[in-house]
């Protein structure tokens, strides 16, 4: 039990003692709020509690709270409670419930911090999901990063979490991604293509032609005079969108369905495999390549308008099928089905969410990069019309991330094929630097990801200064080992007592924050709040070093020194660990 869920018992007995003696009114359910202390001389927890009660009670506030404390059952972990001003109730932990910490950190490993508040709810996180029309870009590694670690604070809180990427294997953008390669397989094989402008550009789609051409040689050359047959001009005299509609209209045709989907699949297979590879070597765990294809396979599509249609959601007009959005507050109402008969991609998200629902997810979470900002409300309206309650649907939108070197913004874009991608980044700054930047904000805020600072070895560079603390720790152990002595861990425990300077009081604070911490980051969904944590220990840490010598001669202070910092070690191992980076031993 933490500290604080055991004040909280502990006012909640008092406050439903008062209410047996008649002292407060017997229908009262206070909201009781435990919450750190700034200052040490404010104790190490306090309550308002008694100022929440005073109006509804018509009790002065200082003379409730006493009550309040003559109430409360005694405890061994607190030493003293006290009224501090206009009605304040502040505990004082006993000094051995403080060093306690170091025990509890060393016996659970790294299970220290984690919990059961999730009580096995299974909560589906979708997150990256970029369409597989080329390499992942630095924007797609910031929301990788947010929502592989919202995963990792669910799984270690108690959840059972779903780790998602929805696979856009479907639809237009891919039938441009497929035509691409076919032209410039085409342009390989020496035919003068001209190539579109709205065609998906950059060295990978060379290198995806020119696989095409060794497993399938010139089979599927066709003259350009011929691809060009009837379609419309390019921009800027003409539409690039018809155009690129046309030719991916001519290579169907030419090429056949057999053909085409050979391009299309084995175009789509490359490029997904790359993500794999890429989101697996940054540490990035994702349980289930979710296909959209496999939505229309299995009549998902279908099954979703089917239970709108149930609901009286639907309706028919100028020869389409629309989703009465409106009903739900939005400003127009959503196409289902064209009037050719096809599926939009609203209706493929319908499905998907129906589908995660009937998988057994009891919350959908949705990692959406800023610019899916005006998506989000039609979804949550889908939801509804669906019968999912809004509560069970959360969509944080994760901030752009801009990159800079020597003070000066990188370019990118992606279509251009002028972008940086993810794998660029990871091998300038490493893995551990790159999930850490991105995760060091919260993210609905905008990112300035400064190369320079993440790849420097100085304290100004947060994860080298936690990593840095890790090391540290680890050499102390070493240079033990050299000197020939050994720590004997039970005569640390029972002489953390002789551990009083300011410096330790202030670490056993910051390794009793820990699970509290977790336990918040986790419940509003904010990471980030680790990434500071860690920074606030190590640095607590480092001026410890700095203070004070670990391997002093009395050996009682030596194995209590060594048992806080081995706790110190584990705990910062363990929120690295929670954001997919390394403790190195060495640096």
């Amino acid at each position: 039990m933490l500290v604080k869920d055991l004040l909280q018992d502990l006012v909640k007995r008092a406050l439903d003692a008062m209410q047996g003696d008649g002292v407060l009114p017997g229908d009262l359910s206070p909201n009781i709020q435990i919450e750190r202390t700034r200052s040490k001389e404010h104790g190490d927890f306090a309550t308002n509690v008694a100022l929440t009660l005073a109006k509804v009670t018509k009790r002065n506030p200082r003379e409730l709270a006493e009550a309040i404390i003559d109430a409360l059952p005694e405890d061994a972990a607190v030493e003293k409670v006290e009224v501090a001003g206009p009605g304040f109730i502040n505990f004082f932990l006993a000094g051995i419930e403080r060093r306690s910490v170091v025990e509890r950190v060393l016996e659970q490993g790294n299970q220290y911090g984690h919990s059961t508040q999730g009580g096995g709810q299974t909560v589906n996180v979708e997150f990256v999901s970029a369409n597989p029309t080329g390499p992942l870009h630095v924007g797609h590694g910031r929301g990788a990063a947010y929502g592989a670690t919202l995963a990792n604070l669910l799984d270690a809180t108690g959840y059972k979490v779903q780790r998602e990427y929805y696979v856009n294997d479907y639809g237009r953008q891919m039938n441009i991604l497929a035509t691409s390669v076919w032209l410039r397989y085409l342009e390989r094989n020496g035919e003068p293509v001209v190539f579109p402008s709205n065609g998906y550009r950059g060295d990978y789609i060379y290198d995806i032609a020119d696989t095409i051409t060794a497993r399938f040689g010139d089979e599927l050359q066709h003259p350009w005079d011929l691809v060009t047959e009837g379609v419309p001009a390019d921009a800027p005299d003409g539409d690039k969108e018809v155009h690129i509609d046309a030719l991916i209209g001519r290579a169907k045709t030419l090429l056949g369905d057999t053909d085409y989907m050979n391009v299309f699949d084995l175009a789509l297979n490359i490029i997904l495999d790359d993500i794999k590879d890429d989101l697996r070597e940054f540490r990035v765990e994702v349980n289930c390549w979710f296909s959209e294809r496999s939505l229309e396979e299995a009549d998902g599509i279908k099954h979703a308008i089917d239970r709108l249609r149930e609901a009286d959601q639907t309706y028919e007009k100028d020869g389409a099928l629309w989703f009465r959005a409106t009903d739900f507050g939005d400003d127009k109402d959503r196409v289902l089905v064209r009037a050719n008969g096809q599926s939009t991609y609203f209706a493929s998200d319908c499905a998907y969410m129906l589908n995660k629902r009937e998988r057994g997810a009891d919350t959908l979470i949705y990692v959406f990069g800023a610019d899916h900002h005006g998506y989000v409300t039609r979804l949550r309206f889908a939801g509804r019309a669906l019968g999912i309650n809004p509560d069970d649907m959360e969509i944080p939108l994760v901030q752009f991330a801009t990159l800079y070197r020597g003070g000066k913004k990188v370019q990118m874009s992606t279509r251009s094929g002028q972008f940086v991608t993810l794998r660029e980044l990871r091998n300038d700054v490493g893995n551990d630097a790159a999930r850490f930047f991105y995760i060091m904000r919260g993210h609905e805020q905008h990112l300035e990801f400064d190369l320079d600072l993440a790849k420097s070895q100085s304290n100004d560079n947060p994860v080298y200064y936690i990593q840095y603390a890790h090391a540290r720790i680890c050499s102390v152990f070493r240079e033990l080992a050299e000197k020939g002595w050994s720590r004997d861990a039970d005569a640390g425990m029972a002489n953390l007592e002789l551990l009083g300077e300011s410096h330790e009081e202030a670490l056993f604070t910051s390794l009793a924050r820990y699970p509290e911490l977790v336990l918040t980051a986790t419940h509003n969904r904010t990471p980030h709040m680790i990434a500071h944590y860690l920074r606030d220990l190590a640095n607590d840490l480092h001026t410890y070093y700095n203070a004070h010598k670990f391997l002093v001669d009395e050996a009682g202070l030596r194995d209590a020194r060594l048992n806080l910092i081995l706790a110190v070690k584990q705990v910062i191992a363990n929120g690295l660990d929670l954001l997919g980076v390394s403790a190195p031993e060495s640096m």
